[in-house]
């Protein structure tokens, strides 16, 4: 067994390395370390099959589908001038007003479709006046982390920790996370528009030339359009309410977009297009992640990890507190969150079982620190994952070294706030 251990931290690691060398294309390394996992038996096929995360997984490509359908109707570039237009053609002001619209859309849909919507938008705007999308980008990557915190449906660890803990409701994630979401935006806005003040410039005649455009020529096919919003409308309403009816995020993306594609195909061609916009190279990547993640678990790393950490605070609710929303950020910003979530919630539940009678601080610690721990890396949330994508299928890459000079700051200060926040509420 110890064999076995050491064999999948060296796969895990090596892989690692080479996701952050970029030598070679992080999808290739994460499927082959995946393989790995399997074929030297740290974790066999059933098992593998097991950690694939197929909800994530079915959610990415049903709205991939559905935006790129939607692209077709020109909607996107409408959106990317009319909100321009708003901001007076100001390209600092344009990242402030997408951020905020990103961080809000995160937290009442979840953060993953957000990012689909919103990239688009993005790079035509800043296509339009000639402006380096990849701050913009970056930014919405932490807002849409940051926003997706602030509720229940945001993010996906917010969704085990209220199914886990029942009295964790709706409101309760709103009451006691929203105020500390809204204070990280507000404090990590103004840092990043005055660290990126000098690339936010365009001319005069740009701006004019923005201002001066008709958003409503934009949009090509009226009836497609019309189409397209009432599949949309009635996909974000079931992702509002997918719980109640026990349907998962998935299969209500996937019913969106395969209606869609019932009633707009006019051919075969029509679906191929569609099809084709999926970010396969991203999915890939997500499958070989989940499984070496899943190598992790079957071996115990992530639960030794978790355990050890706990052992050490001796069961003090403050420090214990401090610990997990630390240890969450930590782990969250070079491994998927869900895995060590999933670890996490049952080590709780058995603190409470020991004697700790003040659990809350610790759900609210592993909330923070698994949600903002996102953005520490780009391959700490899956939306950031997808942004990454979607900027490279674009021309833009955003690559793990320059993202992390960035993230990992902006994510060790969002902490280092919601430590002061969790100490102020809780524990005084």
């Amino acid at each position: 067994m110890e064999n076995t251990t050491l064999l999948a931290g060296i796969i895990f690691i090596v892989m690692y390395m080479f996701i952050v060398s970029e030598k070679v294309h992080r999808t290739i390394v994460s499927m082959l370390g995946a393989i790995l996992m399997i074929l030297t038996g740290v974790i066999s096929q059933e098992a593998a099959l097991h950690h694939i995360d197929f909800n994530t997984l079915g959610l990415l490509i049903g709205m991939m589908i559905i935006v790129a359908i939607t692209g077709q109707t020109g909607l996107f570039n409408y959106i990317a001038i009319w909100s321009a237009k708003k901001a007076e053609a100001n390209p600092m002001r344009i990242l402030i007003y997408l951020a905020v619209i990103t961080a809000l859309f995160s937290a009442f849909l979840d953060n993953v479709t957000t990012v689909l919507l919103m990239v688009p938008v993005t790079i035509g705007i800043t296509n339009k006046l000639h402006v380096n999308p990849i701050p913009y980008l970056i930014v919405q990557i932490i807002a849409s982390n940051i926003g997706g915190t602030a509720t229940l449906i945001g993010d996906p660890p917010n969704i085990m920790i209220g199914s886990a803990v029942k009295e964790l409701t709706f409101i309760s994630f709103i009451n006691n996370l929203a105020l500390i979401s809204a204070i990280n935006l507000g404090v990590v806005l103004v840092i990043l528009t005055f660290l990126y003040r000098k690339q936010l410039r365009t001319t005069d005649e740009l701006k004019a030339d923005l201002m001066s455009l008709n958003e409503k020529a934009e949009l090509k096919n009226k009836l497609l359009l019309k189409k397209c919003l009432s599949v949309l409308s009635l996909t974000i309403l079931g992702f509002f309410f997918h719980q109640l009816v026990h349907v998962e995020s998935s299969t209500v993306a996937l019913t969106g977009a395969f209606l869609l594609l019932l009633i707009a195909s006019r051919d075969h061609s029509f679906i191929e297009h569609a099809m084709e916009k999926v970010e396969w190279t991203t999915i890939f990547f997500f499958v070989g992640l989940f499984v070496a993640v899943g190598g992790l678990i079957e071996v115990g790393i992530i639960k030794q990890i978790a355990v050890y950490g706990i052992e050490i605070t001796g069961g003090d609710v403050a420090k214990t507190s401090m610990l997990v929303l630390w240890l969450s950020a930590i782990v969250s910003s070079f491994l998927d969150n869900i895995p060590f979530v999933a670890t996490m919630i049952p080590l709780i539940q058995d603190m409470g079982n020991m004697g700790v009678s003040n659990l809350e601080p610790l759900w609210w610690s592993l909330a923070l620190g698994a949600c903002l721990g996102g953005n520490g890396t780009i391959v700490g949330a899956s939306a950031n994952l997808i942004v990454a994508g979607m900027a490279a299928e674009a021309g833009h890459n955003i690559s793990f070294m320059r993202y992390l000079k960035i993230g990992f700051p902006i994510m060790t200060l969002t902490i280092l706030l919601s430590t002061l926040y969790i100490y102020m509420r809780y524990l005084i």
